[in-house]
């Protein structure tokens, strides 16, 4: 395997691509007890639309294939269920969609071997019946509902919908009722066929355990599978401007939510990926973040209950979202856009953060959750282990974020408002 050296924080990680396209990335800890493994594929709620392997027609499939098919995975033709299968030797296990990837775990302290041999076999046999999708669709449904009645959900996906205009980023991630009822088995397989590919799939295994054991194991579960391309996506270009610029709404609450997404176009930008997520990341922990002087304002005129932010990434967009309980959303967002019209980010402020962000990165590494999370994140957004990442953000210099704050524009926003049911 090749060893990568993580600068910086005297440890390496090792990868390895097999034959058949499939990556494979170690991190190995000798003073840990516990390991985190994941089997994961680039393929989630985004893909609709596709020209599958082999084909020239396009189909497109139902929204929320991409979940429904992550919770078909766990039944299995030979009535093993995953869930108990790791249980009895008391190792955690879940899955999970989103818009990007699909992933399938496991962790714990025992029986590292056994239990990456058999994730790697029910993630490798999908089973789908007939009487096993339909079963299923009337859970997923159930889900779905519960989902409805949670006020911040309503608020992100009334945000997303005001937001996009034709991506699927606009849709829930389990999709609808009504797009759930349409799926069948043939779709499912379909799906997988075209996407879970080992050249489009990572194995990602963080902790206590033999690497040398580790990798001869997965080449010998799917080390002969065949290097197979994957379906041609089809995509609508995304407008650059918000759908909706703003909009009020009810929901089942007692203190005021406020929601803001703002949509930056970055395809004009020359910047590499992930430079440039550093410096909006710098941009937005300064002006935002819990130390900065935008809270301890809205703290001190009692304006903010809960307030948090995220950057989502697309390939051609980065959206910046603000989520607020608030008593007053209207002052709140008056708060939020003088600070977006007025940045100004000082020397001593830049330094002192990026010594802060140095600090984490040097304490996250001991941490194997925190680790993974990491490691994830470049995995996802990147496609690969970011080795020098200390380094990166010792480069970053005040010229070229105040540059970069010059030439990007905050006012593309969408704002939702919501309030508390009438009684």
């Amino acid at each position: 395997m090749k060893e990568i050296k993580l600068k910086g924080l005297d440890i390496s990680c090792y990868t390895e691509t097999l034959d058949n396209g499939l990556n494979i990335i170690f991190l190995p800890y000798e003073n840990k007890k516990n390991y985190f493994m994941s089997y994961a594929t680039y393929y989630g709620s985004d893909i609709t639309t596709f020209i599958p392997r082999g084909q020239t027609k396009e189909v497109k499939v139902p929204d929320g294939i991409a979940h429904f098919l992550e919770h078909k995975m766990f039944e299995q033709e030979d009535g093993i269920d995953p869930f108990t299968f790791f249980s009895e030797s008391g190792t955690g296990s879940n899955a999970s969609t989103s818009y990007d990837y699909t992933q399938y775990i496991c962790y714990g302290t025992k029986n590292f071997n056994n239990n990456l041999r058999f994730l790697l076999q029910f993630v490798s046999s999908p089973f789908y019946t007939d009487e096993n999708v339909n079963k299923e669709k009337g859970i997923i449904a159930e889900e779905l509902k519960m989902y409805e009645d949670i006020p911040e959900f309503q608020l992100e996906m009334k945000l997303r919908e005001n937001i996009f205009h034709v991506s699927p980023r606009r849709i829930d991630i389990g999709g609808s009722i009504k797009e759930i009822n349409k799926i069948t088995k043939d779709d499912l397989y379909l799906c997988y066929s075209n996407f879970y590919r080992p050249k489009n799939m990572f194995i990602l295994i963080v902790g206590n355990f033999d690497k040398d054991k580790a990798l001869k194991i997965i080449k010998e579960e799917v080390g002969h599978l065949k290097n197979e391309e994957i379906a041609e996506i089809i995509s609508k270009p995304e407008n650059e401007e918000v759908r909706r610029k703003k909009e009020k709404i009810k929901g089942n609450i007692s203190t005021p939510k406020l929601g803001i997404g703002i949509k930056i176009p970055i395809h004009d930008l020359d910047y590499d990926p992930l430079i440039l997520d550093l410096y909006l990341n710098m941009i937005t922990t300064i002006c935002f973040g819990s130390s900065s002087d935008f809270r301890e304002r809205v703290r001190n005129a009692k304006l903010l209950t809960n307030f948090y932010t995220e950057w989502e990434n697309l390939e051609d967009f980065r959206i910046f979202y603000i989520m607020a309980s608030t008593n007053d959303p209207s002052q709140l967002l008056t708060e939020i856009n003088a600070e977006l019209n007025n940045i100004d980010i000082s020397e001593s402020a830049f330094e002192r953060m990026k010594k802060v962000w140095i600090a984490n990165e040097v304490k996250m590494i001991d941490n194997i959750d925190a680790t993974v999370n990491n490691l994830y994140d470049d995995l996802i957004k990147y496609k690969k282990v970011i080795p020098n990442k200390i380094e990166l953000i010792r480069k970053m210099n005040l010229e070229d974020i105040n540059n970069l704050i010059k030439y990007i524009s905050f006012d593309n926003m969408s704002v939702v408002e919501m309030y508390p049911k009438e009684k």
